[in-house]
């Protein structure tokens, strides 16, 4: 019997053994904060480019900014200066202002620790210059951004359902006559009142296929949370 129940008692260690490597894998990929993607990787390199001098300063306003999910971090006004200080388009600022606020959406809540925050932010392809900024202001900031995050939501506007059909639209030329596929999407969304909001969207073949590889991003984005 003795033997018995120390046989068992090794074939339980065995297992444990065996499944250790995948717990120590799954905690891995729970602190998993950023996946790199072709836009992030372009956002951090213009990030990496852009003036020392006044980076601080626009961190200071995403963080004061961030629990306001319907409220941009800067007026178009300020928006036109930071292009001129920074030596980047609209379209650039934008993409780099999204990719910061991400940054700090994510590392609040993961609850992240500056040095956690500090090493992603590196292994995403962000210089230690821009990176300590970053860190620096998550240090000082992360307890006031939290509790105010904890008294609102980042996202206001939930989807509630979603309804689609497809369509064969006709079309006329001097030739033949052709059949054009497209698809109709009605979203449910909630926003937080008793009325929901019915949105509809019309894509052709060619949209619906590029909405997809977005949702695979975002789906690879999730997977790494997860």
């Amino acid at each position: 019997d003795r033997c018995s129940r120390v046989g068992k008692g090794l074939d339980y260690l065995r297992a444990f053994a065996l499944l250790l490597p995948l717990c120590c894998l799954q905690s891995i990929r729970m602190v998993l904060m950023f996946v790199e993607t072709p836009s992030l990787k372009k956002a951090v390199g213009m990030i990496n480019e852009m003036l020392a001098a006044k980076f601080p300063l626009l961190i200071q306003r995403v963080l004061q900014k961030l629990h306001l999910s319907n409220e941009r971090s800067f007026t178009a006004d300020e928006e036109e200066k930071l292009q001129s200080v920074f030596g980047v388009e609209s379209k650039d600022l934008k993409l780099v202002l999204e990719t910061i606020t991400f940054f700090l959406q994510q590392a609040a809540y993961h609850l992240a620790k500056p040095a956690i925050l500090g090493q992603q932010l590196q292994n995403v392809g962000l210089n230690e210059e821009k990176t300590s900024v970053i860190t620096k202001a998550w240090q000082s900031s992360a307890k006031v951004v939290v509790e105010r995050l904890r008294e609102t939501s980042f996202y206001p506007r939930q989807l509630e359902e979603v309804n689609w059909r497809l369509n064969l639209q006709m079309s006329q030329s001097s030739k033949a006559r052709t059949k054009i596929p497209n698809a109709l999407f009605e979203f449910d969304v909630f926003s937080g009142s008793e009325s929901v909001e019915k949105v509809q969207i019309d894509m052709s073949h060619e949209e619906l296929f590029d909405f997809y590889k977005q949702l695979e991003t975002i789906q690879g984005q999730l997977d790494a949370l997860s």
